[in-house]
């Protein structure tokens, strides 16, 4: 059975402590990454100094660095101190991921039965794991893509010439969005055990999950260009499909179990 209904004060308490224990985590996952804030800035720098190329044997994904590598610079006398805390940040919220995670179960989990709280840990690990995979698939096969795209589109007479505050905003909106999109599939099973979709519905609106896909990535993609787009609604259809058998999966157990 669910727990018994908690005060409004009580969810605000609960809430407040979540927040606290997330922001110490984020926090010292900061100063972890400041200290390796350097090398962290080089680590996003390389889709911009290389080409990805892809060939029909072993390794079927090369990277090679540019003959004529885009620099960085800034505008600013601060900035690059800027970007150096911007970095750390970003990178100690990536690392505060599974914290963060665990503390979003944590809030909601008064409100499920009890043998569904056993379902803590796999969703911590699962939805850490998908997290880090969206950043995987972004960095190494979106990244390249849509800078090489966006700095060679038109620009015969163009120069590019990138600020680093630009550059790492746009590289930390592109790894978040993909981060967090790469929760789709879990969710939609999470959807599914709660009794909340089924995976005929998920099928039956395909049509209207693939509009709402291009509507989102959209919204979230820095650049208003249907290329970039379509890099993050791609494979958002993609995940929407893997959560539809993840549904499926899902209900099968429960039908067991039951």
């Amino acid at each position: 059975m669910p727990d018994e209904k908690m005060p409004f004060l009580s969810h605000l308490e609960e809430l407040r402590s979540r927040i606290i224990i997330s922001l110490v985590a984020v926090g010292v996952g900061f100063v972890l990454a400041f200290n390796f804030s350097e090398e962290i800035l080089g680590w996003l720098k390389r889709p911009l100094i290389t080409n990805l190329v892809i060939q029909r044997k072993y390794p079927f994904l090369l990277t090679v660095k540019k003959p004529n590598p885009q620099e960085l610079i800034f505008l600013a006398p601060a900035e690059a101190f800027w970007i150096h805390l911007k970095v750390a940040f970003f990178a100690g919220l990536f690392l505060a991921a599974p914290v963060v995670l665990y503390q979003l179960w944590k809030f909601t989990a008064p409100g499920l039965l009890e043998k569904e709280k056993r379902y803590t840990l796999p969703f911590v690990i699962f939805s850490t794991l998908f997290f880090f995979i969206g950043l995987a698939f972004c960095y190494f096969l979106v990244l390249p893509f849509a800078l090489n795209f966006l700095l060679t589109y038109k620009t015969e007479h163009l120069k590019p010439m990138l600020s680093v505050g630009n550059y790492v905003d746009f590289t930390f909106k592109f790894l978040l969005a993909f981060g967090l999109i790469f929760e789709l599939p879990l969710l939609l099973a999470l959807a599914s055990r709660m009794g909340l979709v089924t995976p005929e519905f998920l099928a039956r609106n395909r049509k209207y999950a693939i509009f709402i896909n291009f509507i989102i990535a959209a919204i979230l993609t820095p650049t208003p260009d249907v290329f970039n787009q379509s890099l993050m609604a791609i494979p958002m259809c993609l995940l929407y499909e893997v959560g539809i058998w993840a549904a499926r999966l899902v209900r099968r157990r429960r039908l067991r179990e039951a």
